[in-house]
C-alpha cells in the first residue's frame, strides 16, 4: 500500500511538473546556429513565463503538428517586423504587423531556417515552452540567452 501511494505521488509530481511548469526537449538542426548545436542539444523548457522578444521557444509547427521546431521570438503581437523573404537568394524585404494572439519567430541562422518568413506568425496556442537551459552535451551546459555572433 505504501509503495502504491509513493508511486502515485511521484507520478502526480512528474505530471504537474512536465505539463504545467517545465519539461526536457531535444532541439536540433542548423537553423539555431550558433545558439544551439546542429547535431542536437537537450534543453530545459518552461511553460509559465510571459514571452519576450529574444526568447527561444519550442512550438508545434503550423505546417506539421508532429514537428516541434525551436526558433527565436522576433516580434510580439502588434509589432511591425521587417524581414528579408529569402536571404539566400535575394534581398526582397517585407514588413508585417504581427496579429493579436501571435508571435513572429525566426532562426538565428536565417539563411538555413524555415520560420515565420515561410509559414507566417505562430499562434500563442502552439507555443509549448520557452527554452531556459542547455543541459546536454555537458560542455554546452548553461542558460540560453541572446544570439551570439560567430
Amino acid at each position: 500500500m505504501k509503495s502504491g501511494v509513493l508511486v502515485a505521488k511521484v507520478y502526480s509530481f512528474l505530471h504537474v511538473t512536465t505539463n504545467y511548469l517545465a519539461f526536457p526537449a531535444y532541439a536540433f538542426g542548423p537553423s539555431m546556429i550558433p545558439t544551439l548545436h546542429p547535431s542536437g542539444n537537450v534543453v530545459l523548457a518552461e511553460r509559465i513565463s510571459k514571452l519576450s522578444r529574444g526568447d527561444v521557444v519550442v512550438f508545434q509547427s503550423p505546417e506539421d503538428p508532429n514537428k516541434l521546431p525551436t526558433k527565436r521570438v522576433v516580434g510580439l503581437e502588434g509589432d511591425s517586423v521587417s524581414f528579408v523573404v529569402d536571404p539566400g537568394k535575394n534581398h526582397e524585404s517585407r514588413t508585417i504587423v504581427v496579429p493579436k494572439g501571435h508571435v513572429w519567430v525566426e532562426g538565428d541562422y536565417t539563411q538555413n531556417s524555415r520560420d515565420s518568413r515561410s509559414f507566417g506568425p505562430v499562434p500563442y496556442a502552439l507555443i509549448q515552452g520557452r527554452l531556459l537551459w542547455r543541459v546536454w552535451p555537458f560542455q554546452d551546459f548553461g542558460p540560453i540567452g541572446p544570439p551570439t555572433t560567430t
